[in-house]
């Protein structure tokens, strides 16, 4: 079965060019906000392959970087969803490996990462930390906003909600980070201690 038979060799083209120009920006939201490499890298792609099968109905003229960011979102959202019904995943060798460590503890064997993204070139430690804490919905605003600088307007299509709704979420997703920060920005100088 031919997904793409609608789709003529310039539409192949001119998608790749548009998607070209925003797969930077596409993985970074994706590694965001699956907190995982191999997550975000299946995300991006999945987001390719549906934004090309629909190329067609993409109206020309309209902003796609936010048409593919929609794609990602929903895609995220719909995994998510179906992630929260399955029981949660081990990578096995990580926890043998972790467990034939000499002198390993019992928390450390609770507490191994060694599976997860390294934030460190992105975001300090406890700033990652923090925006793992927020709720998705708050998370995914925030993330498209301050991090990747779409306009409130590009996020409200992206999410398919009104913009009050963007602006609302990215307010409390902000009050949340700057709760959780506020310790941080006092050491850091960022703040006064008062």
């Amino acid at each position: 079965m031919n997904f793409f038979r609608s789709n003529s060799t310039e539409d192949v083209e001119e998608f790749r060019g548009l998607f070209e120009e925003n797969i930077d920006g596409l993985y970074s939201l994706a590694l965001r906000m699956t907190r995982n490499q191999l997550d975000a890298e299946d995300l991006v792609q999945e987001t390719a392959f549906k934004a090309l099968r629909y190329f067609n109905k993409f109206d020309r003229g309209t902003n796609f970087r936010a048409w593919v960011y929609r794609i990602l979102t929903n895609n995220f959202i719909n995994i998510y969803r179906k992630h929260k019904k399955e029981p949660t995943r081990v990578e096995i060798e990580n926890v043998e490996f972790k467990l034939s460590e000499e002198g390993a503890t019992y928390w450390d064997q609770l507490d191994d990462r060694s599976n997860k993204y390294d934030y460190s070139d992105l975001f300090d430690d406890d700033i990652s930390a923090a925006i793992a804490k927020l709720p998705d919905e708050y998370r995914i605003v925030v993330l498209l906003a301050d991090v990747e600088s779409l306009s409130y307007k590009e996020i409200a299509e992206i999410i398919q909600h009104p913009l009050g709704t963007v602006m609302s979420r990215l307010h409390r997703g902000r009050k949340i980070l700057q709760r959780l920060l506020t310790k941080y920005a006092r050491e850091k100088g960022y703040i006064s201690s008062q």
